[in-house]
């Protein structure tokens, strides 16, 4: 097969040739910047000293080129367009270099000077006459939101306040989509896992709007927690007419991309704690199943896409209403978290529901296990979730910066081994 046929059968519940996998497709499952570093550098990919590119900056991620990609097996190729997190594009990459010293290219809107506190600060559009809207703590590894609501005025909410950032999607950058869609098919047989703003409902990394210059309506994490419970017909409003906009842009991305897509994320949203949901049945089905539904329900009308849902934490007493919303895909499935069980989870919904992720835990055995501890972990969940198809393996989120290059070497190797 080749790997687009490989994401293919796992997704329809076929068992592959050989296991599917995902590194870097999405930006959920990528590998930060200075892990790609250590990686090409041990597998002779690069002379010392080449830099890498970041090609998600909020999160450091670096990108999975296609040599490291046919090296460590992987089947899927990340399609997005050019925008970014803090709302300077993607382009103009410049050198510079990460705090341990590994050099690598951001965009030219990317801020690369430390304050005198040692943090480092990134602004909106790059506008640096706007306050700051994320920032990577002294000793960090990736940014954080910098809350910057202003004062809540009840009398004064309008939910187009938290709509400023959904609209029609210019057509310049569908035209970035349709070209990068047509050379990635045509260049590769990988699978495209594509990126599209706009479609995933209440995501939490996305209220703060770090990529506006002066966000309006509700904005701070906590107020938007508690306006789950306490403004629901304000969520209500912004997240119906963001459906609306997200149908009509999702028609222009299938004329753009076409069945080029394979894999697209629509969801972004964590529904789970490290114990378990943080909303009940009830509120997730009155709050987010309609316009998930709706989302969803659009793309497997009107195209062959699979939809992707990514959603930390503990989320069991709500699988039953994600497969109701349409998804096609779970990930990063967190087995460290209460009742995620792997035998459980494919032997309740491993029909229903293709397991994206889940191949070894991020939180302790990766950063924090020996090479054996990986390998024996790696072995265990691709011999869980691998029977009858429904799998692409994957780590659990993100790899992080300072994960011990032995144990990366030892998941590939045990991949290759196993699959």
């Amino acid at each position: 097969m080749t790997s687009r046929e490989r994401i293919q059968t796992a997704c329809a519940h076929r068992e592959p040739d050989r296991l599917a996998v995902d590194f870097g497709g999405g930006f959920q499952t990528g590998i930060h910047v200075s892990l790609v570093y250590q990686l090409r550098q041990a597998l002779g990919l690069d002379a010392p000293g080449t830099p890498v590119k970041v090609v998600e900056p909020y999160q450091m991620l670096g990108e999975v080129a296609p040599d490291l990609a046919a090296a460590l097996g992987i089947d899927t190729v990340s399609l997005h367009g050019t925008g970014t997190m803090f709302g300077f594009p993607a382009e103009g990459f410049k050198e510079w270099r990460l705090r341990d010293n590994t050099p690598v290219l951001v965009p030219a809107g990317f801020n690369t000077a430390y304050a005198a506190g040692g943090e480092l600060f990134q602004y909106p559009e790059a506008d640096r006459t706007c306050a700051p809207c994320a920032k990577m703590p002294e000793g960090g590894h990736f940014f954080d939101a910098i809350v910057r609501q202003p004062e809540i005025d009840e009398e004064k909410l309008n939910p187009e306040d938290n709509l400023e950032e959904f609209g029609p999607v210019p057509d310049t950058e569908l035209a970035v989509y349709a070209e990068r869609a047509e050379r990635l098919h045509a260049q590769t047989d990988r699978a495209l896992f594509c990126t599209f703003g706009g479609l995933t409902f209440g995501d939490i990394a996305l209220v703060p709007a770090t990529f506006l210059k002066h966000p309006k309506g509700i904005r701070d994490i906590e107020e938007w927690y508690v306006s789950l419970l306490m403004r629901p017909d304000y969520i209500k409003a912004v997240f119906e007419q963001q459906a609306e906009i997200a149908v009509e842009n999702l028609a222009r991305l299938h004329a753009a991309a076409g069945d080029r897509i394979a894999v697209i994320q629509t969801n972004g949203t964590d529904f789970g704690t490290q114990n378990g949901p943080f909303c009940s049945q009830q509120s997730y089905r009155e709050l987010f199943l309609p316009y998930q539904k709706r989302v969803n329900g659009w793309i497997h009308a009107h195209t062959p896409w699979k939809t992707f849902m990514h959603c930390c934490g503990s989320i069991v007493p709500l699988l039953d209403l994600i497969v109701e919303a349409g998804f096609d895909i779970l990930n990063p499935v967190q087995c460290s978290a209460t009742g995620m069980e792997p035998a459980l989870l494919k032997k309740r919904y491993g029909g229903q529901l293709t397991f994206w992720g889940g191949g070894v835990d991020t939180q302790q055995t990766l950063p924090f296990g020996t090479p054996a501890q990986v390998r024996d972990q790696v072995r265990q969940r691709i011999e869980t979730f691998a029977p009858g198809g429904g799998f692409v393996f994957g780590a659990i989120h993100n790899v992080q910066a300072l994960t011990p290059l032995d144990n990366l070497l030892a998941l590939f190797e045990t991949v290759r081994e196993y699959r």
